[in-house]
């Protein structure tokens, strides 16, 4: 299986430098396309690997391994021509696998990110679920939602409603249904305790600043409302 690369580095000539390298070894390089909004390349591409230089147009290296954590353990390898131990450290305390620092042999980089590769994905298949949903980032394996740096934690049943009605976005979908496939998934809820778990939902998304993202259709049922975001 073909692994994928994000490389956060916005010099085109490391850039290509390293993508034709890693092609030999059957890595796909992808780059960030706007580096203020480096979170929505990585969860459109959930690649299996992120390097990441400090010196960053924008935002640095060190806020976006912070960004990344929030919602995954991807590995990340950071490279940089500063070699203060500081950020060493910091890059480690903030949840880094490796640092590199430039100018880097080819050779010795290949073979840390196999190694980080191979270490990773031989004895866990990570799947990365997250998704974005207007400006939230829905994290699914931790049942969170974080929404402009608050973050809030689901139950089971209000996780499950949430995505019925994400992947349904701008769609009605009936109470029958929602509880037919809470019932397949043998989650046993009744019409009033839908309500509740729907109101409980729909709460804990307002705290957090996201307001009438779940509609109440009288006598139809629920709507996920996206605003394209």
């Amino acid at each position: 299986m073909e692994m994928k690369v994000l490389l956060i580095e916005d010099d085109p000539s490391i850039f290509g430098m390293i993508k034709q390298r890693f092609a030999q070894w059957s890595l796909q390089v992808v780059g960030p396309r706007n580096f203020q909004k480096v979170m929505d390349d990585f969860i459109e591409e959930k690649p299996q690997l992120v390097l990441i230089d400090i010196q960053l147009p924008a935002y640095d290296g060190f806020h976006w391994c912070r960004e990344i954590r929030h919602i995954s353990k991807v590995p990340i390898l950071f490279l940089s021509s500063r070699d203060h131990p500081m950020d060493m450290v910091m890059a480690m305390q903030m949840g880094a696998d490796d640092f590199i620092q430039k100018p880097f042999h080819m050779e010795v980089l290949v073979a840390k990110v196999q190694a980080i590769l191979r270490r990773t994905y031989d004895y866990v298949e990570e799947k990365m679920e997250v998704t974005r949903f207007n400006g939230a980032v829905i994290d699914y394996a931790r049942s969170e939602i974080m929404f402009e740096g608050q973050l809030v934690s689901l139950t089971k049943n209000e996780l499950f409603i949430l995505r019925i009605l994400v992947e349904k976005a701008n769609q009605i979908v009936s109470r029958d249904d929602l509880m037919r496939k809470l019932w397949d998934d043998e989650r046993f809820v009744n019409d009033n305790t839908l309500s509740v778990n729907v109101n409980r939902l729909r709460t804990k998304l307002e705290d957090i600043g996201l307001q009438e993202v779940i509609l109440t259709k009288k006598g139809l049922g629920y709507m996920a409302l996206s605003q394209g975001m």
